[in-house]
């Protein structure tokens, strides 16, 4: 049984409340057939610990990402580009079969930039 085919494969303990917003990633790394990809997607929710997203590429737990968010367009706000790595620790199926959404923890720095929760 691989991640894809396991809706509820975990090995996440969430330690923050995620917070639904929506941000553009960009996420570099290898896929399971160790070739190397980047990927242009958008955050589904966000925590100063972590991120969840959706990709087309064939991932699996444990694997280890670059995750770039870059700054938001209004300029005087002072935010800067965040970078960070992160590894996926969870794994569920997205809205059709090419589509998986990730959840991954920041193993490197953390996100400290301020957002509001899109749900209201």
């Amino acid at each position: 049984m691989t991640a894809a085919s396991s809706p509820s494969k975990a090995i996440e303990r969430r330690r923050e409340r995620r917070v639904p917003v929506h941000l553009p990633l960009v996420v570099r790394g290898k896929d399971l057939h160790g070739s190397t990809f980047e990927e242009r997607t958008s955050s589904e929710n966000l925590c100063r610990g972590g991120a969840a997203f959706a990709t087309r590429y064939p991932v699996d737990l444990g694997l280890q990402l670059e995750i770039q968010i870059p700054p938001p367009p209004n300029p005087a706000s002072g935010d800067t580009e965040f970078s960070t790595q992160g590894r996926i620790v969870h794994i569920k199926p997205g809205k059709d079969q090419q589509e998986l959404i990730v959840g991954v923890q920041f193993t490197g720095p953390r996100f400290h930039r301020m957002f509001v929760s899109e749900m209201s």
